[in-house]
């Protein structure tokens, strides 16, 4: 049996026509950017994650990136950022003029805790270092603790700006995540929960303002025709993937029930498998699964175990960021951040996606336990 990590084709099967037809309805209506789709979509996911405004843009790093450029945060102050986590994350914040600063996360989450914020601002209160916002990433899809870093924003007069790149339909407490902060970024890649045939991505805020700004800035800081008022770049989400997005929503929460559904297999079938650690969502957590990813003991042997024996998987990530040569000038060295580099050596992702097969879950669990067993 051959199970990849993730099938892309299984969901184009399942709407493949819809697809098409909108795709095609773009093609023929000559409107090609900021369209009737732009709006469409913009409006409906605002409604979902419950803010007032979402503003399309060219990808979940430029939305990150409009977010902190539209906010002028003093040149050169600190934004907080995990490590462990993609390089979109920090490479915004050195685009906008400002200094990443690695936190470690926990073990049960893959999240940032407020101990470990708390920790990482006393640090450079020490060195007399400004901190201006915290980026919190809800990584795999599970809610990052988000009502207490939340808190803490607040008491210290900095923002809080949530990547939800992996995270859209995840909830904490009855409320979406991505509405937390001041403004949220998500990703509609490919491989994301909600995704289109490319890159694409949306920006999440309350603020009036802010979303103003955003709106320009995604369009060369221009405020009128050919009148730029802001340095700003070209991010326009396309009519083609608004279209795409589209139809793919009508089935999204669908398709979250299912992810969640899997996942709740892989827990039941995978829980007394004690070479493994299953991740713990904090309280009040309902995941949305863009991938579910263990902590596994001889994890590079399992790995190569399930690909010789036709399953896919993946690793994110296994090179913390605060070890990458392009951070060397911050001066973080191995061991500062333990949890991180534990996670980096021992996390593995498994197949979770919309019409994976009960059989093949099963499969996977098998190989996984049938590995185990030969390592005793």
């Amino acid at each position: 049996m051959e199970i990849k990590f993730i099938d892309l084709k299984r969901s184009y099967a399942k709407y493949g026509k819809e697809l098409e037809e909108a795709v095609i309805q773009v093609l023929r209506s000559g409107i090609y950017l900021n369209g009737p789709f732009t709006k469409q979509i913009e409006d409906t996911l605002a409604d979902f994650i419950g803010v007032k405004q979402a503003i399309g843009v060219s990808s979940g790093t430029e939305a990150l990136y409009l977010i902190l450029k539209a906010l002028e945060l003093p040149p050169n102050s600190y934004v907080l950022v995990p490590s462990f986590t993609f390089i979109a994350t920090s490479e915004v914040v050195i685009r906008a003029g400002l200094v990443p600063w690695f936190v470690d996360v926990e073990e049960d989450t893959f999240g940032l805790s407020l101990e470990n914020i708390k920790k990482a601002w006393d640090t450079l209160n020490l060195k007399g270092k400004k901190v201006s916002a915290i980026i919190v990433v809800s990584l795999f899809g599970i809610p990052a603790r988000l009502e207490e870093i939340s808190e803490f924003c607040k008491e210290k007069g900095i923002f809080l700006i949530e990547d939800i790149c992996q995270a859209l339909g995840a909830e904490l407490k009855e409320k979406k995540v991505g509405s937390f902060g001041i403004a949220s970024a998500t990703s509609f890649y490919p491989t994301k929960p909600l995704s289109t045939c490319g890159d694409a991505g949306m920006v999440f805020t309350n603020s009036e303002k802010l979303a103003g700004k955003i709106r320009f800035l995604k369009e060369h800081g221009q405020t009128r025709p050919y009148y730029y008022e802001y340095h700003g770049v070209n991010g326009r989400i396309d009519e083609i993937h608004s279209a795409i997005l589209s139809v793919k929503f009508k089935y999204f929460k669908d398709e979250l029930k299912e992810r969640r559904a899997i996942a709740n297999t892989y827990y039941e079938l995978l829980k007394d498998v004690k070479e493994l650690t299953l991740p713990k969502p904090c309280e009040g957590a309902m995941p949305c699964w863009s991938l579910f990813t263990v902590r596994a003991k001889n994890r590079d042997e399992l790995r190569s175990f399930l690909n010789e024996n036709g399953i896919g998987t993946g690793i994110y990530y296994s090179y913390p960021l605060h070890l990458q040569p392009v951070y060397s000038n911050l001066g973080f060295k191995k061991g500062d951040l333990p949890v991180t580099e534990r996670l980096a050596e021992e996390v593995i992702s498994f197949p979770l996606y919309p019409g994976l097969k009960p059989e093949e879950i099963d499969y996977v669990v098998n190989k996984v336990k049938e590995f185990y067993s030969r390592k005793k």
